[in-house]
């Protein structure tokens, strides 16, 4: 990674699990608006999961996608998020991939489930934004144990 891979890698992680982290897990766990995810969730937005695979084309189908992670997890009693593991790509200045296992918890640090995630994110006017994700529900503990990944030349002939 050059320079300035490096540095944007920096920046987005900054942004990313301590900014963004936050504000997901306050808007979890209290009664805090839930706009101010749209100050890192990108409009129109892509998102692939078990229960969902399409384009959120509004403000407001992106926090219905907010709602729709909160609400079983404020019935847990959630409260704040772990990070389990961990991994960001950066493309180049303006393009990044974060993958990383979360284990959403109670206060008395029960899990109440374990997703790994993985978040395309780009600088916008705005400044950066997640423009896809996609989950699925894990009990491993490494993104090396959760995605499928091929690298290399095609086997095919």
């Amino acid at each position: 990674m050059d320079i300035t891979q490096d540095s944007v890698a920096r920046e987005v992680d900054h942004w990313f699990f301590s900014e963004y982290l936050e504000t997901w897990a306050t808007i979890g766990a209290t009664s805090a608006s839930p706009e101010g995810v749209l100050d890192y969730w990108g409009v129109p937005m892509h998102a692939a999961s078990a229960r969902l695979n399409r384009w959120l084309m509004t403000e407001e189908a992106v926090l219905g996608l907010l709602e729709a992670n909160h609400a079983p997890l404020k019935a847990a009693g959630y409260t704040h998020t772990a990070v389990i593991d961990r991994s960001i790509t950066a493309y180049n200045e303006s393009a990044v991939a974060i993958d990383v296992i979360w284990s959403r918890r109670r206060a008395d640090d029960s899990e109440i489930e374990r997703l790994a995630t993985h978040f395309e994110i780009h600088r916008t006017d705005d400044g950066w934004r997640v423009i896809a994700l996609a989950s699925t529900p894990t009990s491993k503990s490494s993104l090396a144990d959760v995605w499928l990944r091929t690298t290399g030349p095609s086997a095919a002939a």
